[in-house]
């Protein structure tokens, strides 16, 4: 199989952004005309999702036609209306005698402090990017400020003024025919650190802003002062791959997937976090479930890694590239 750089280039996949840079908010749109197994995985306290409960091992659905990674908080949801009443307009979806019904899920990131928090992705938005998604050549995703990564920010603990910038990131692992891809968007309450070694990639800035702090330790300084009431956070993300999967091993890939958030994000999962996993798996290539989980894990860490590298100072915050 010939290199592949983008979840773009996996044969059936097909994935665009739209973004209102001004207003700090977007959506990123994955879609599947003929329909993929789906899984997911929400590890997070403070979840704003849809259709997770129809990806469960036990119910009935079997394919996932769009995954959308979106903005707005719980205002962000309607982008998924948008993106499911384009695929009707496309015929794409689950066949239910009288028409089909597109089995759309997706996930929301909060990013109301960045622009304007008035505005939020809407069911247009999320038309926007089916559109283009589905008008792609195989170009690789954008990254960085963009789509959902748009109003993404991390190390959060301090306050706004401590924060730094982030964004969307994507990476492409593969063993011999066997592909995963990973998008995420990286709006985590930690830190994002090279899953490699360990270095602080951007975070927490110590109070003078120069430099990196670290918001482990900030909590545990903080202890029972920590404003648990703000759930302003979330790392979303989808794994792309063409491995022939049912919907439990897909389930079992989103999990081992998890770990990626913890290799790469510190701290991870917390009450403030409303961290989710989507898996979509094509099913081209006959794989052993455990590779593909290795595979997907290594992916999504170095999706998060690069959401941090990708991303440009905005909205009054640095970047990791403006931090020596």
């Amino acid at each position: 199989m010939p290199s592949i750089e983008s979840i773009t280039q996996i044969p059936g996949i097909f994935a665009a952004h739209a973004t209102n840079a001004e207003a700090g908010t977007g959506c990123t749109v994955i879609v599947c005309p003929k329909g993929a197994t789906g899984g997911v995985d929400v590890r997070g306290g403070a979840p704003a999702t849809r259709e997770t409960d129809l990806l469960r091992p036990e119910e009935t659905v079997q394919t996932l036609n769009a995954v959308v990674l979106s903005g707005g908080s719980a205002y962000g949801l309607a982008a998924s209306c948008g993106v499911a009443e384009e695929l009707e307009r496309h015929g794409i979806g689950l066949d239910v005698g009288v028409g089909v019904v597109p089995i759309v899920s997706g996930a929301c990131v909060f990013d109301l402090a960045c622009g304007d928090p008035h505005v939020r992705p809407t069911a247009e938005d999320g038309a926007q990017a089916t559109r283009l998604a589905l008008a792609g050549n195989g170009e690789p995703l954008a990254r960085g400020n963009v789509g959902a990564g748009t109003g993404c920010t991390v190390g959060k603990v301090g306050g706004p003024t401590r924060a730094m910038k982030s964004g969307l990131g994507e990476d492409v692992e593969g063993v011999g025919a066997l592909v995963c891809g990973a998008v995420a968007a990286v709006n985590a309450c930690g830190d994002v650190v090279d899953p490699a070694t360990g270095a602080a990639i951007a975070g927490l800035r110590t109070k003078d802003g120069e430099a990196l702090a670290s918001t482990e330790d900030e909590i545990l300084s903080l202890a029972a002062q920590m404003p648990l009431e703000r759930r302003t956070n979330t790392t979303i993300s989808c794994v792309v791959t063409n491995a022939r999967l049912t919907k439990p091993q897909a389930t079992k890939v989103a999990q081992m997937a998890a770990d990626a958030y913890a290799h790469a994000i510190r701290p991870t999962h917390t009450t403030n976090d409303g961290d989710t996993i989507f898996v979509m798996a094509t099913g081209e290539v006959e794989a052993q479930v455990d590779v593909v989980g290795v595979l997907a894990t290594r992916a999504l860490e170095r999706a998060i890694a690069d959401g941090a590298r990708s991303a440009n100072a905005a909205y009054g915050l640095p970047a990791a590239r403006d931090l020596a």
